[in-house]
């Protein structure tokens, strides 16, 4: 794993055990297994991005924090220039950049993901609540959507109900890449 995936776990159990929650209420309140939640939270596993939106919205506290460890202040706007959003790469072959990291109490998540061909084979469909949009910027990218599967161009779009199980993958063994915005509903606060 990547210092990077050991640092966001690290940041998730540290606010977890601040906060006083249970590594198992955590995982019910997510709807996964314990040993799931127990591998992300442990490094062993990069935790998908819905799930980190999920982790943070239950904690209490912005993704920005379980990425960078530091709070977003901007409450106007965020601008952020060419190559400054921070990278996340959950395993090789898959990496993303949050352009808007440093804005606060943000509606919306938009992310640049990145991926490469060797990421089809490790592809995992998640679901997570909310709505979704991706808009391929560059290579050509599959999305399967439940039972269906979509090739998709530079310039195409698909806006969708991530509660069906999705998953994105390069195709042409060339690398993708796609904005994609989701709109999550937060978390409910542990009140146990």
């Amino acid at each position: 794993m990547s210092d990077t995936i050991r640092e966001i776990a690290d940041r998730i159990h540290e606010i977890r055990e601040i906060s006083d929650i249970s590594a198992d209420t955590l995982a019910q309140k997510l709807n996964i297994p314990l040993d799931t939640y127990l591998r992300y939270e442990n490094a062993q596993e990069g935790v998908p991005i819905s799930t980190l939106y999920e982790i943070a919205g239950i904690l209490g506290v912005e993704m920005t924090e379980l990425l960078t460890g530091s709070s977003p202040r901007l409450h106007n706007y965020s601008y952020t220039k060419a190559g400054e959003a921070p990278y996340i790469e959950r395993f090789a072959g898959y990496r993303f950049q949050s352009p808007a990291y440093n804005f606060a109490n943000k509606k919306i998540e938009p992310l640049l993901v990145m991926i490469d061909p060797e990421e089809n084979k490790k592809m995992a469909l998640v679901t997570h609540s909310g709505q979704e949009f991706n808009y391929v910027l560059e290579g050509r990218i599959k999305i399967i959507l439940g039972e269906t599967e979509i090739i998709m161009s530079p310039g195409d779009s698909i806006y969708f109900d991530p509660s069906i199980p999705h998953g994105q993958a390069a195709v042409d063994d060339q690398p993708g890449k796609f904005l994609t915005v989701i709109l999550h509903d937060k978390g409910d606060p542990i009140n146990d």
